[in-house]
């Protein structure tokens, strides 16, 4: 019998006073059995912190070829491909190619991937955005992870701040560029 996903239903009320976004998510949020804790609170923060009109989550390991996560405009062209994890060099010179603006959301200690990104070759490497999520911060959260829940996500100066009723996380977002730093 074939494992099935774990759904989660996740309501944030999101400041992000870099970007100017205030708004209050109701997340319905897929979690297949084969994806870690971590990678699930990775892509829920890469939501949040990408938000804007057209964002969606893909079809997930049933269409392991797209983007965990894109942003798709009314014409439904993708114009940002947002990756997570360390995903390789070739798989984001294809998404540079494809979507005008390209992230990646890293929720392990990103040094050594890193270095491997820098000698590769990829289309408009130095537009590929990376972020670097501190493990911890990330763990702490998937600690807290029930299939319903809420918090409030505050995202100011690149640093997070994630409030629950009963306690508060804080990190901060590390900002590389694929083949640099």
């Amino acid at each position: 019998m074939a494992l099935t996903a774990t759904i989660y239903n996740i309501d944030i009320d999101l400041a992000d006073v870099d970007r100017g976004v205030y708004e209050t998510l109701a997340l319905r949020v897929a979690r297949h059995p084969s994806e870690s804790e971590d990678y699930l609170v990775a892509r829920v923060l890469a939501y949040c912190l990408e938000f804007e009109e057209g964002i969606g989550f893909s079809n997930g390991i049933s269409d392991p070829d797209d983007p965990p996560l894109s942003v798709r405009d009314l014409t439904g062209t993708m114009t940002s491909w947002i990756d997570i994890g360390t995903p390789e060099a070739g798989r984001l010179h294809k998404a540079a190619k494809l979507a005008r603006r390209v992230a990646v959301y890293c929720h392990k200690d990103p040094v050594q991937w890193l270095r491997q990104l820098s000698g590769a070759r990829m289309h408009r490497a130095e537009s590929i955005a990376i972020h670097a999520l501190e493990p911890s911060f990330v763990r702490a959260l998937a600690a807290r992870l029930t299939r319903r829940m809420a918090f409030g996500l505050s995202v100011t100066d690149g640093h997070l701040l994630v409030a629950f009723d009963d306690a508060n996380l804080e990190s901060r977002v590390a900002r590389h560029v694929a083949g640099g730093s």
